[in-house]
C-alpha cells in the first residue's frame, strides 16, 4: 500500500476549520513558531460569524473566511463552498479544529482531511458528542482513562481511519473542566504529531487501519 501522501519536503499547507474559540488553531501557530510543526496556514474557515477563533486568526495575520451552514441549502453546497476555497488556497491538508458541522468530503480530498476528537474513539463519539458533552459522558460512565483521537475524517461524524491516540487518566475528583484541560493538553501534542507524519509521507492505510512507516 502506498502512503496516503508522498513526502512534501517543504512546509505543509493547512486549512484550519473552526467553530469556536480557535484554541487548536493557536496551538498550531505556537508549534509552528517554535519549529515543532513545519507548516503554513494560508486559510482558516469559520462556520459561524461569532466564532472567537476569527479574531485570533486575524491577530495572527491569517486569512479567515466565514462559511455558514445556515447560508447554504444543503450539506453538498456547504461542502463545495469550503473545498473550493481549500483548492484555491492550494492546501495540502484540511484540519478540523473543533469544527462542528458535517461536511461531505470530495474525492480529491479523500485522506486529506484530519479531525481530532476529545475521547478515545470508538468511545463517546458520533453525532452530538462534542465539547464538554464528551467529558460529561466519560465521567458519568466512570471510565478510568480518556484521551484524544486523531483520525482521517470521512462523511460520518467521528469516523474514518484512526491515525493516533493519546490516553490520559481520569481522576476521582475530575470535573468536565479539569478532564477537558488534561485531554486538550494531549491534543496539543498528538494532533501536530499526526500532521508531521502526514507531511513526511509516513502514513499508510491498509483496510480501515493506518500504519506508520518507519
Amino acid at each position: 500500500m502506498l502512503p496516503t501522501h508522498e513526502p512534501l519536503n517543504r512546509p505543509i499547507r493547512l486549512a484550519v476549520l473552526i467553530s469556536g474559540g480557535g484554541t487548536t488553531l493557536v496551538n498550531f501557530l505556537n508549534k509552528i513558531a517554535i519549529g515543532e510543526l513545519p507548516a503554513e496556514i494560508p486559510l482558516v474557515i469559520a462556520s459561524r460569524p461569532d466564532c472567537g477563533g476569527i479574531e485570533k486568526a486575524h491577530r495572527a495575520g491569517l486569512r479567515c473566511d466565514v462559511v455558514s451552514r445556515k447560508s447554504h441549502s444543503s450539506v453538498e453546497e456547504f461542502s463545495s463552498a469550503i473545498f473550493d476555497r481549500c483548492r484555491e488556497a492550494r492546501v495540502d491538508l484540511v484540519t478540523l479544529a473543533g469544527f462542528l458541522s458535517l461536511i461531505q468530503i470530495p474525492d480529491d480530498f479523500t485522506h486529506r482531511v484530519m479531525n481530532v476528537h476529545p475521547a478515545l474513539i470508538p468511545a463517546f463519539c458520533g453525532h452530538g458528542f462534542h465539547g464538554h458533552k464528551v467529558h460529561e459522558a466519560a465521567l458519568n460512565r466512570g471510565v478510568k482513562l480518556s484521551g484524544c483521537t486523531v483520525h482521517f475524517a470521512d462523511n460520518v461524524y467521528d469516523h474514518g481511519p484512526i491515525i493516533a491516540q493519546q490516553a490520559v487518566p481520569v481522576l476521582d475528583d475530575d470535573t468536565p473542566d479539569t478532564l477537558a484541560a488534561r485531554v486538550f493538553a494531549a491534543e496539543c501534542e498528538c494532533y501536530p504529531r499526526a500532521i508531521r507524519l502526514f507531511a513526511e509521507g509516513r502514513l499508510e492505510i491498509r483496510g480501515e487501519q493506518v500504519h506508520v512507516r518507519g
